[in-house]
Formats: structure tokens, sequence, C-alpha cells
């Protein structure tokens, strides 16, 4: 009796993920970073606050191989409150790789590889909300009029103003 035929769910799609995860590691394990879930979620494993003011730039190994030290890349009006910051910066980010890996934390202003690659981001500012256009709104609230829930026909007249705004050339 022949097994029955397994047929894939993906029709030929791959994840994005799992295409990139291979450059991914090989990038970073170049930067020292044997666990690519630090740069790939950096604000989930030290914060918000820090992840805004800092960047991390390497991983580097001493001679022993025990206890390496991070490298932090930030603006100089920054460094201050992030120096005070290090030591519960490591403990999240061994947290992060489950064992003390980390032994110091190195705040720097420059990048290890020079000032054009280290340069430290910033969040653009926040784009001004677009005011929607009064014909477009009241369409989008006539096709979601008969949906009883108030929250959820109010996210589909939002999102129904929207799909209306994009589909003008």
């Amino acid at each position: 009796m022949k097994a029955p035929r397994h047929t894939s769910t993906t029709r030929g799609f791959s994840r994005a993920a799992s295409l990139m995860q291979t450059r991914i590691r090989k990038a970073s394990e170049q930067r020292g970073f044997a666990v690519t879930r630090l740069l790939t979620h950096w604000a989930e494993v030290v914060g918000d606050a820090v992840a805004q003011i800092a960047t991390p730039v390497n991983v580097s190994y001493g001679k022993g191989g025990m206890g390496a030290t991070l490298t932090l890349l930030t603006t100089g009006a920054q460094a201050p409150m992030l120096e005070m910051q290090k030591e519960q910066i490591r403990e999240k980010v061994n947290a992060c790789y489950g064992y003390s890996a980390i032994a110091r934390v190195r705040i720097t202003q420059t990048a290890p590889v020079g000032f054009a690659e280290g340069r430290a981001a910033f969040a653009p500012a926040p784009k001004p909300a677009k005011e929607a256009d009064p014909a477009v709104q009241s369409a989008a609230e006539t096709l979601s009029s008969n949906v009883e829930n108030d929250d959820l026909r109010a996210a589909l007249a939002a999102l129904g103003a929207n799909v209306l705004t994009k589909q003008k050339p």
C-alpha cells in the first residue's frame, strides 16, 4: 500500500524569515553575535527606552573565551545615562543568551569600524495624520453600517477609508 503523498500548503512560497535566516546569521556572526535574537529583538531585550538611545555594535571575546564584551553605540548626550544602566543591560542581555555570556558592557560614541559605518540611527519624526476625505469617510461608514459591534464597525470603517483612499491613482 502506498503512503499518501504529502502536499505543500505554501503553494511554492516561502517565509521571508526563512529565506534571510542564513544571511542574517552569517552577517551577525562576523560581528560577534552568535545569537541573532539580540540584534533582531533588541527593543524587547533591553526595553524601548534603552533601544531608542543605544544600538549593539559588537560582541568581542577575550583570549580565554570567558566573558565577552558587548559594545553599544550611542550619541554623546546619552552616554552618561547609558553608563548608569550598564549592569541592568548586561543582566537583560545575559537573560537573552540564557547564560552569563556578557561580562562587560562598553559604551562608544563611534563604531569600531569607523565613522561612516558607525552612525547612530535616529528615529524620524512621526508623520502627521492625514485627514480623510469626507466623501470617502462616509462611503466607508456606509459599507460598515450593518455591523453590530461598535469597535469592529469603527475598525472596519477606518480600514475601508484607507482602502478607498489607496485605490485612487
